[in-house]
């Protein structure tokens, strides 16, 4: 787990709370592994097990007398050092958003005098948190070293809107599962001054008013082509890392080569690598960056290196069937010269909700969790720095609420396509024929509704969520269910009364605060982009494995403004996500692509969820049979129980619910049980966070 944490204090040294000197004297509080980037008034660290590429200070000469200036940016940045001093120069006067612009994934931290301003992502997945702390402020790039800064207890309210409403940001707001301790929303940047905060938006926000003149789909696609391109060469442009070597190969091992005894120690292998599904993301990247031209010392300016090849991992799951076209497209496309095909199979013990027993601690509680095992078997076989297409379906895909935008703009004639498409995935029955009716009626009622409308509606039904929970059994049940402004989330109909009831105060509250609303459409699909990327980082750390680091491109700000380029109308008609990653690969020269390529496998998918399910019911009873969850008044375990039972059983009951519950259950014992804290010093907190494994008392509402 890697981190950047630092503060801004009032007076020009916290004294004895927590000065640190430039000469590394007189250190009262600092975090625990640490390396420090500069030093007081207002000091910056970088936590963790970073690459010495990864962390790049840049200063820039001032005239005798004047503030400060200088830049640190941490993580993968395609920019080069003159560009960093520019775009430093530049934020003297104040401009933030082009250090947001350069290729990669990275945070960028800016000091001019004592003004720090802090960056976040578009996507959320390189977040920003902030804590009020010894008359100042204190921000971090993770929530649980701020929570244990100040000894924070846990915010109930916040894990029931998290398991309530996980794509709503009203419900969420800009808490996190620490009381006292704050999220920088995605888009935004943290200002601090002397100690007071300001959050800001570094995007323009488009009016209502007047429709956004469309773009043209070519130039478009050809602007996602160009940013995909420009992602994944930061990525080949970076210095090669070896990986560790301990702990020491044990030396020949019966029917093991040395690649297998890797494996089996869970090392990647140096160079970089891709993931290969057959999918149309993973297999975008990979293609990409097997043949990308222009880079220094290829051969024939194609490849990722002098005569390196990448090597690209498959998953094959031997528990399941279904995922045989799927196998046979990666390996049509793995026959690229270019390309060393690694197939990883695995059976029961990479199945979801695999060794729940084990696993690192989380800074937030996600879906991912249950899904831990699986992922790092897979990635175990990768590369020191491997590729991986999460975020292509949030970020290309049209979520089902943009046909309110369309309507808004009036051009209905653009809802045909994919209202024809949920009417053939519907089947040949009766109720299909209403499905255009029905589509087109609650498309419109969603685009005269306003957002304070639509806030106090899903408000007044949330609390009947767990006694009326919508049946999403078909594709056309679950687009319908997602056009309105907030929707409850799949665990909310195990969730008690109680929690319900205080979620839908938080949503009334939300629809009387001031905020700048942006269309149904536009606004449902940034929020689904949040949650996919939370779920992102959140498997990063529970999947890691030492030395190797993932990418996602796809999540990179870049490519994201790209997409949000892309005209509604092309996003909404069916297969859109793999027409325009087909036409990306075209622009870059890459045509051969196997039939069937970009074919869904959410059937797939479903099946090994349900199948890891049953084979770790066992382990989940016993994992609910007295939950912390109903310690602190969210669910009752033996209803929770009983929808475990049943799913097992092959009763349609959402799965991703049950997940959203277990791996909060299963992150909350993970956090009480914890050891040690995140800081060290003579006046370091007495107590880490949660500090005893106590879960606060559920608070009554007053009626």
């Amino acid at each position: 787990m890697r981190w950047l944490v630092g503060w801004s204090s009032i007076a020009a040294s916290f004294g004895t709370v927590g000065a640190v000197g430039n000469g590394g004297e007189g250190r009262t509080v600092h975090p625990v592994g640490s390396q420090l980037l500069w030093g007081d008034p207002d000091p910056l660290w970088a936590v963790g097990d970073w690459r010495p590429d990864e962390i790049r200070v840049i200063g820039v000469a001032t005239p005798e007398g004047a503030p400060t200036a200088r830049l640190a940016v941490l993580g993968c940045c395609g920019a080069t050092d003159e560009q960093l001093r520019v775009g430093l120069l530049s934020a003297r006067g104040g401009a933030m958003r082009h250090l947001t612009a350069w290729p990669g994934s990275y945070t960028a931290v800016v000091q001019i005098g004592r003004r720090i301003t802090v960056a976040g992502d578009l996507a959320g997945a390189r977040p920003v948190f902030h804590t009020p702390w010894a008359g100042g402020t204190a921000y971090a790039t993770a929530a649980l070293p701020l929570a244990d800064l100040i000894e924070a207890q846990l915010d109930i309210g916040h894990l029931a809107a998290l398991l309530a409403c996980p794509e709503t940001p009203e419900a969420l707001g800009d808490g996190t599962p620490y009381e006292g301790v704050r999220r920088v929303p995605p888009g935004h940047a943290l200002i601090l001054r002397e100690g007071s905060r300001e959050i800001t938006g570094y995007e323009a926000v488009a009016s209502l008013a007047v429709a956004a003149p469309q773009a043209d789909p070519v130039h478009a696609v050809e602007g996602v082509r160009d940013a995909l391109v420009e992602a994944v060469r930061a990525r080949l442009t970076a210095p090669r890392h070896a990986p560790e070597t301990m702990p020491q190969d044990p030396g020949p091992v019966p029917g093991m080569g040395p690649a297998d005894r890797r494996a089996a120690r869970g090392g990647p292998v140096a160079g970089i690598g891709a993931d290969l599904s057959g999918g149309s993301a993973s297999a975008t990247l990979a293609l990409l960056a097997s043949g990308l031209p222009g880079l220094p010392g290829t051969l024939l300016g194609h490849g990722t290196g002098a005569g390196e090849r990448l090597l690209a991992v498959t998953f094959n799951d031997l528990t399941t069937r279904g995922n045989e076209g799927e196998m046979e497209r990666a390996r049509v496309i793995a026959a690229n010269p270019r390309l060393h095909h690694v197939v990883v199979a695995a059976g029961e013990e990479a199945l979801p909700y695999a060794s729940l027993e084990t696993g690192p601690l989380t800074d937030e509680p996600a879906p991912s969790l249950v899904l831990a095992e699986r992922h790092r078997r897979r990635l175990s076989a990768g590369s020191a720095d491997h590729l991986v297409g999460t975020g292509a379906r949030q970020v290309l895909d049209a979520h089902p609420a943009r046909l309110a935008d369309l309507l808004m703009d009036r051009r209905r004639r653009h809802l045909l396509r994919p209202v024809a498409a949920l009417t053939k995935a519907e089947g040949p029955t009766a109720h299909s024929l209403f499905v255009p009716l029905t589509v087109y009626r609650a498309a419109r009622r969603l685009a005269r509704t306003s957002y304070r409308t639509g806030l106090e509606s899903a408000a007044g039904l949330l609390p009947d969520a767990n006694r009326h929970a919508p049946d999403l059994a078909t594709p056309a049940d679950a687009s319908l269910a997602a056009l309105a402004w907030s929707r409850p989330g799949p665990a909310a109909r195990w969730l008690t009364g109680e929690a319900l009831a205080e979620v839908s105060v938080r949503l009334q509250e939300a629809a009387i605060r001031p905020t700048s609303v942006q269309r149904p459409g536009e606004a449902r699909a940034r929020a689904a982009l949040a949650r996919g990327a939370a779920d992102h980082r959140i498997l990063e750390q529970a999947a890691e494995i030492r030395s190797q680091r993932l990418h996602a491109p796809f999540l990179d700000n870049q490519v994201v403004r790209a997409a949000r380029a892309l005209p509604e109308s092309l996003r909404v008609q069916p297969g859109a996500r793999a027409a325009i990653l087909r036409r990306v690969l075209g622009g870059a020269g890459i045509h051969d692509l196997p039939p069937g390529w970009g074919t869904p496998s959410q059937a797939t998918s479903t099946a090994v969820t349900r199948t890891g399910l049953r084979t770790a019911l066992p382990e989940l009873m016993a994992l609910f049979d007295a939950p912390l969850l109903a310690d602190a008044g969210l669910v009752e375990a033996r209803v929770v129980r009983k929808a475990l039972r049943a799913a097992s059983e092959g009763e349609p009951l959402p799965l991703d619910g049950l997940a959203d519950l277990a791996s909060t259950e299963l992150w909350l014992r993970r956090l009480v049980t914890r050891r040690g804290t995140c800081w060290t010093g003579t006046a370091a907190p007495r107590q880490r966070a949660v500090a005893g494994g106590v879960i606060p008392a559920r608070r009554t509402l007053q009626p």
